[in-house]
């Protein structure tokens, strides 16, 4: 007889309404000069949708799996439809078509610039978007999943208010939950919502430290290689008395550079779409300029830094064939060539002016420009896509370094006297 009470009483609970709370028992607790209608209260019984919860909880895992990949995961993400990769193949494309019917070349160059930090505001709000609806669409799979007399007959309605407001921890209070899972989804979403706003907080200064390492080599490199940086202007400038030991040292401390480039730019690919603070500057033309650099040493300077420049090369020829893989580019063809023989011959004569001795033989010649082949095609595709043009080799009539370029700088070098002169003499100063 127990048995029966106790299978008969089990039937009772599962044939029952899902909402617990009973018309009766909240009707008194509403005053009746409020002018809510209680019996819009009252909820119905019905099916769980399963279409519904399973599209709700694939936009959750798919959001937040991307969010994780993108932000916590040390390694590139390889998933196609990814939402970050999607989201900046969408936007990239027609913000840079833009930007180059621009004809002010510091006018487009602010335009690109403002990109990066858009588009990252941007994402974070896509992936808000995506919890929300995500939630939004595992509610509306439980009918009558909360109590809203203002939302009533558009449940759908009430259920992406009440994700909305639970996500970002607003709690107001003006919809009650139905049901033990329905509150404990709203708990889990609100806990969510909460790591949400701090893995926000903790990317931005993560990116943007990232970011200023970068950028301190590049400015370094100005005085040492002008603006922008050409392979020549490095090497002749490094021509002193003592300069070899100093190239070497600089050339370590780039092969350093590249590295922390790599890894930081290959685990946050957004940051290659952050600009330099000078028109003439750029991470693709620093690492493109280091690059010429390297092959030169190697194939046709006789000094004691070609080992050096081997490191370095390697490394940062690394670093370049893997963010272009990042974008999915494949080396460009047909571009005109960066150093033609004249210009070549031009380079040797002006090294050797300089005090460089460098190899005039054609194994020299057919060394640079094997050595060229290797990340030409890379450099050019980046350049294409990311709108960064890259370095000559060297430049017929020099510009003056951004340093000199400087207000306070430049009057200050006037009042002194021969120094600025001697520059716009000569075209350097070093």
């Amino acid at each position: 007889m127990y048995l029966r009470l106790g299978r008969m009483l089990l039937r009772g609970i599962w044939a029952a309404p899902p909402c617990p709370v009973s018309k009766r028992r909240l009707q008194p607790r509403i005053p009746a000069a409020s002018g809510v209608d209680a019996g819009a209260l009252s909820c119905s019984a019905g099916p769980v949708h399963p279409l519904r919860l399973i599209a709700g909880i694939a936009c959750l895992v798919y959001a937040l799996l991307d969010a994780f990949e993108t932000v916590i995961l040390p390694r590139r993400a390889t998933g196609r439809f990814q939402l970050t990769r999607l989201f900046y193949r969408a936007t990239w494309s027609p913000w840079a078509l833009a930007a180059r019917h621009v004809r002010n070349a510091r006018k487009r160059e602010t335009l690109l610039s403002f990109y990066g930090p858009l588009s990252l505001v941007f994402l974070i709000g896509a992936w808000a978007i995506a919890l929300i609806f995500g939630f939004g669409l595992v509610y509306f799979a439980f009918p009558s999943a909360f109590l809203d007399q203002h939302g009533a007959g558009h449940p759908a309605l009430s259920d992406l208010y009440v994700s909305g407001t639970t996500i970002f921890t607003l709690g107001l209070g003006d919809v009650i939950p139905h049901g033990v899972w329905i509150r404990v989804l709203v708990v889990a979403e609100a806990g969510i919502g909460l790591g949400f706003v701090a893995l926000v907080i903790g990317y931005f200064p993560v990116l943007y430290g990232a970011f200023s390492r970068r950028e301190v080599s590049i400015s370094l490199l100005d005085a040492r290689a002008g603006s922008p940086p050409t392979a020549f202007e490095l090497i002749r400038r490094h021509s002193f008395e003592g300069g070899g030991a100093a190239l070497i040292v600089l050339l370590e401390e780039w092969e350093r550079w590249s590295a922390e480039l790599l890894e930081s730019h290959i685990s946050y690919p957004l940051l290659c779409l952050f600009r330099s603070q000078h028109t003439s500057q750029s991470w693709l033309s620093a690492l493109t300029a280091i690059l010429d650099t390297c092959a030169l040493l190697i194939a046709g300077v006789q000094e004691n830094s070609a080992r050096q420049a081997q490191l370095t090369f390697s490394m940062a020829r690394h670093a370049l064939v893997d963010l272009s893989q990042i974008w999915s580019l494949q080396p460009a063809g047909g571009s005109a060539d960066r150093l033609p023989p004249e210009a070549l011959r031009t380079v040797c004569d002006r090294l050797c002016q300089a005090g460089v001795r460098v190899c005039r033989d054609e194994q020299s010649g057919a060394r640079l420009a094997e050595m060229r082949g290797l990340y030409e095609g890379y450099a050019q595709a980046l350049s294409r896509y990311l709108a960064m043009p890259l370095p000559p080799f060297f430049l017929e009539h020099p510009k003056k370094d951004n340093w000199l370029s400087v207000a306070r700088v430049r009057a200050e070098a006037e009042a002194g006297g021969s120094l600025l002169h001697d520059s716009d003499e000569h075209g350097h100063i070093f």
